[in-house]
């Protein structure tokens, strides 16, 4: 059985998560969750949250035990990118890009 976990408009580059998403991909949970915890990334963070919610809802919602999932799918698609603009010399303005990002971690039992 799979189970996920979605947290969306998370206000991070999806360059720079896709490379913590793709790191734990084939992991146990409880590996998965220490590796995310050593990672010097920002990102980490974030991708730890929704492993933790997707792990609480294999558990919660399905009654799965913890010890018998691994992610088999993590990632980071791209959300609405906030633009803003920045005054500059003679008039001119510079475009700023605040991208957002869509975290998306799948779990699935041993057994399945």
């Amino acid at each position: 059985m799979r189970v996920s976990a979605t947290a969306r408009y998370i206000r991070r580059s999806t360059r720079k998560t896709r490379l913590v998403t793709r790191a734990i991909v084939g992991m146990p949970v409880a590996q998965a969750t220490a590796v995310l915890r050593h990672m010097p990334q920002d990102a980490a963070r974030d991708v730890a949250k929704v492993l933790g919610s997707a792990a609480a809802n294999a558990e919660n919602n399905h009654d799965l035990a913890i010890d018998d999932l691994f992610v088999v799918e993590a990632t980071a698609n791209e959300g609405p990118t906030m633009k803003r603009f920045r005054p500059r010399a003679q008039g001119r303005a510079f475009a700023i890009h605040k991208p957002m990002t869509h975290i998306t971690v799948v779990l699935e039992s041993k057994e399945a």
